[in-house]
């Protein structure tokens, strides 16, 4: 079969289409023809080496498809099931082996390109406006990228539980989809002071909490974002990590909360993966969350887009379609 495979860290130039044998299922393992992969930043890491999986290996981390073979000891799934998972990687490939514990199945009314899209980002964004901060009615929040996949969804999200968004967002194209995902009021990062512009919109006081996945370049302006006890919640990178923070800077905020949550810590029990795995497929079988695939490559492609995800070039999800 046909596979990306990754000998050393590095740039997207490290992204190498082989042959390679195809994977065989262990006792509890799916062995998957993978129909879509979800191409996400957390990709990006393992694939720099920011975050660290023995080499050499085949990356991503989500995707959906058929189960052609169960292992041995699996008796919840069968050959010809559709499943979607996320948190488990080797996705960049025809074939790929999923755990059982980590699969769900794909209910009918979502198609397989859909549930590679939606999985990963959706049950993060369901965790952060459930959890992280249980967004209530005329809570507003700051959501940086407002028109990435992980933006869109979250401003659903925010909207769907009565919430107010303030998105940020870098070019008139990326705006028209912030606001058609719900934002209420959008900042133009690259024109504007974006603390500044929160402040004004929110008069004076600021919001309630800030969803940011993008870390270095946006981390001050986040925390000055805050009205006093708010907030931050940093959950990605995107621009590089942000760099060691005294603490005190917390406490001259306003007494602010900052938290570095994960998917992995959400979807530890069976039980929680199911709920958070299903609200999301039933929240796009009800209209409730649109996703939007903003661009698909075949695998062999797969460096291009990793370039146009680092580079800020796309909008929505992107997928690899093996």
């Amino acid at each position: 079969m046909r596979a990306i495979r990754v000998q050393a860290t590095g740039g997207p130039e490290v992204l190498e289409y082989t042959e390679t044998e195809p994977p065989a299922p262990q006792p509890r393992e799916l062995l998957v023809d993978v129909a879509a992969s979800g191409v996400n930043f957390i990709d990006t890491y393992h694939r720099s080496g920011v975050y660290q999986l023995p080499l050499p290996f085949t990356p991503g981390s989500e995707g959906a498809g058929t189960v052609v073979e169960v292992g041995s000891e699996v008796t919840e799934f069968s050959p010809g099931d559709r499943v979607a998972w996320a948190m488990t990687p080797g996705s960049y490939a025809e074939r790929a082996v999923v755990p059982a514990d980590k699969a769900v199945r794909i209910p009918d009314g979502v198609d397989e390109r859909t549930a590679a899209a939606a999985l990963l980002q959706g049950m993060t964004a369901h965790f952060l406006v459930t959890s992280t901060f249980p967004v209530k009615t005329a809570d507003t929040a700051l959501v940086h990228a407002a028109a990435g996949g992980m933006g869109l969804l979250l401003t659903q999200l925010i909207k769907h539980r009565g919430g107010n968004v303030i998105g940020t967002v870098s070019t008139p194209d990326k705006e028209r989809l912030a606001r058609e995902a719900g934002a209420d009021e959008i900042i133009r990062y690259t024109e504007a002071d974006v603390a500044k512009e929160v402040r004004d919109l929110t008069d004076g006081r600021g919001v309630d909490v800030v969803y940011d996945g993008v870390g270095k370049s946006t981390f001050d302006a986040s925390l000055a974002s805050l009205r006093p006890r708010g907030t931050l919640v940093l959950f990605g990178a995107a621009s590089g990590p942000v760099p060691p923070v005294d603490p005190q800077r917390l406490n001259s905020a306003g007494s602010v909360f900052l938290t570095r949550p994960s998917l992995a810590h959400h979807i530890l029990t069976r039980e929680e993966l199911e709920w958070r795995a299903g609200e999301v497929f039933e929240w796009i079988r009800n209209g409730t969350l649109t996703v939007r695939i903003g661009g698909t490559y075949s695998l062999q492609d797969a460096k291009q887009a990793h370039e146009d995800l680092e580079n800020r070039r796309t909008t929505g999800k992107l997928l690899l379609i093996p």
